[in-house]
């Protein structure tokens, strides 16, 4: 492992300072990230920083969200669908109008039945994944290594697991998988507190506030005249507001299925940028580090930090290799990545109109989003361990000093992780 390895990695995080200078370029040049948490797992070349001298790999402590998937129910699909064909039938429908109308019916073909799925670029997504660790790591999976995998009781998440893990034993059918999706494992794969809970709901403190700013960007007059002609029956039937919405998930929930079209001709990218605010602006203050949150997002995770050192601890005792999977959502990874302190992750910001520059979720959940903690022990003393920490496969930091970045001493790390839980 004393070289660099070139692996298949997500697309570079970029330092919060950058953010604000290229969020809203990165989104004119891919409107697919105008979909923020949508925005499907994109693989590109990166270097990986050589082991340290005299170190191995021997544990993975990993934490994914499920890959990509189809839209959260069919009625996503069916309503905007329903809608077309009644102004089909009015004969209310422009040619662009009309050729909308024939996609969504291509869509509905592979979607029907399927809303939240798994698709198949998500089971893609998983195996790759899995691949790339295999090959970048590969003393942790050698001979009959003892490995947990564990997901939400969420179908998607499970099959995401499944794929994970199949490659893998694709890849070693020596190694020892024990895969479960139990609400025994909920406590830490996904766990909300009730405060949390109240915060987030529909009366929750920040919902007026967000349903202005949404409001005020979403525009969707032009939309709707550029597929209706019946202005009778748009006033009867039609709101800009609501449709508008419609189409966006259509637009961007396409890159993560099989059909071949695409609805981004029907937005300006001013219009899809506006919308990936107010989208985005949702995780920030619902998932991450909003000051008017008070911590409360963040300490969600704290339950699976915990599991994180109680499992990491019970491998450095055996002197084993293994690993432990974790598989959940975005609303988990997001908390996650920012309670640990990942570089871009966990950003405080009051102002509504400042958030896309700090916070950029689809770069910091994008389907089948993960984070992992590698541990590498010094081969002529096992207590000598550093980790190193990579999210969406790209080595990050974490607010801790270290002489060896992007390593950083176990004992270190873990007494950082003891002191955010308040142990």
């Amino acid at each position: 492992m004393n070289r660099i390895l070139k692996v298949a990695l997500v697309g570079v995080l970029l330092p919060v300072m950058a953010f604000a200078q290229t969020a809203r370029e990165e989104i004119f040049e891919d409107l697919n990230k105008a979909g923020g948490v949508y925005y499907a797992y994109p693989v590109s070349t990166v270097e990986q920083t050589a082991t340290p001298k005299g170190y191995e790999p021997f544990y993975i402590s990993h934490y994914g969200r499920h890959g990509s998937r189809y839209l959260v129910a069919d009625n996503d699909y069916l309503w905007v669908l329903q809608l077309m064909r009644k102004a089909k039938d009015a004969g209310a429908l422009t040619p662009l109008g009309l050729d909308a109308l024939d996609r969504i019916e291509q869509v509905w073909l592979e979607a029907e039945g399927r809303g939240g799925d798994l698709a198949p670029l998500g089971v893609r997504q998983q195996r790759g994944i899995a691949e790339r660790m295999f090959a970048t790591f590969p003393e942790v999976f050698k001979g009959k290594v003892d490995i947990s995998a564990r997901s939400t009781i969420v179908l998607r998440c499970a099959m995401s697991m499944d794929a994970f893990c199949e490659r893998l034993k694709e890849l070693n059918p020596e190694l020892n998988i024990t895969r479960e999706a139990s609400n025994r494992y909920m406590c830490y794969l996904n766990y909300h507190s009730p405060e949390s809970n109240a915060f987030n709901a529909p009366d929750g403190p920040w919902q007026e506030e967000y349903r202005k700013f949404e409001v005020s960007h979403t525009q969707g007059d032009r939309l709707v005249k550029s597929l209706f002609n019946d202005e009778t029956f748009v006033v009867r039937n039609v709101n800009p507001h609501t449709l508008m919405w419609g189409f966006y998930w259509l637009a961007v929930g396409m890159q993560d299925i099989e059909t071949q079209v695409s609805f981004m001709d029907l937005f300006e990218p001013q219009e899809l940028f506006d919308l990936y605010q107010s989208f985005n602006y949702r995780f920030y203050v619902g998932d991450s580090n909003y000051p008017g949150s008070h911590g409360m997002l963040l300490d969600n995770a704290k339950p699976l930090l915990r599991n994180v050192v109680e499992s990491a601890d019970e491998v450095i005792a055996s002197g084993n290799t293994g690993a432990t999977f974790r598989f959940g959502h975005d609303g988990n990874l997001i908390p996650f990545a920012g309670l640990l302190g990942l570089d871009g992750c966990y950003a405080s910001v009051e102002d509504p109109a400042d958030f896309y520059k700090h916070f950029v979720s689809y770069e910091i959940s994008p389907m089948a989003g993960n984070v992992q903690i590698v541990f590498f022990r010094n081969k002529k003393n096992h207590d000598d361990i550093v980790v190193k920490f990579l999210h969406n496969e790209r080595e990050t930091s974490i607010p801790l000093d270290t002489d060896m970045y992007p390593y950083y001493r176990w004992n270190d790390v873990r007494s950082y992780f003891m002191k955010i839980l308040g142990e």
